[in-house]
């Protein structure tokens, strides 16, 4: 008498796990994708440059040390130069990124 109940109960239980399951997958079908790719720092440059905005500028942490500091400095500024084709704004906007992590800020900012 137990075992026909026992094989019913397994029925059930296999029947709301397929259940649960199928709408499992359709949920995560449903999902929108993620990117693959990294995505970017989202957003212009604020009125006074941050030792936050200046390390996302260089591509360095905030806590980097002078030599990194000015590495990356060098790094940026040859693929961003003026005479290289690249616009002065994103220029001054390095030279000004260099001067905060190195802790020389002036208080009017980029040239801009």
């Amino acid at each position: 008498m137990a075992t026909p109940f026992l094989a019913g109960l397994a029925v059930a239980a296999a029947a709301l796990a397929g259940r649960y399951g199928i709408q499992a997958w359709q949920t995560f079908k449903a999902r929108p994708p993620k990117p693959k790719m990294r995505k970017f720092y989202e957003g212009g440059f604020q009125p006074t440059m941050t030792k936050r905005e200046a390390a996302l500028i260089l591509g360095i942490r905030e806590n980097a040390t002078p030599d990194k500091v000015k590495e990356a400095h060098r790094r940026v500024m040859v693929a961003n130069h003026p005479d290289a084709g690249g616009s002065h704004y994103l220029a001054s906007k390095i030279n000004e990124a260099k001067d905060v992590m190195l802790g020389k800020t002036k208080s009017s900012g980029s040239a801009f």
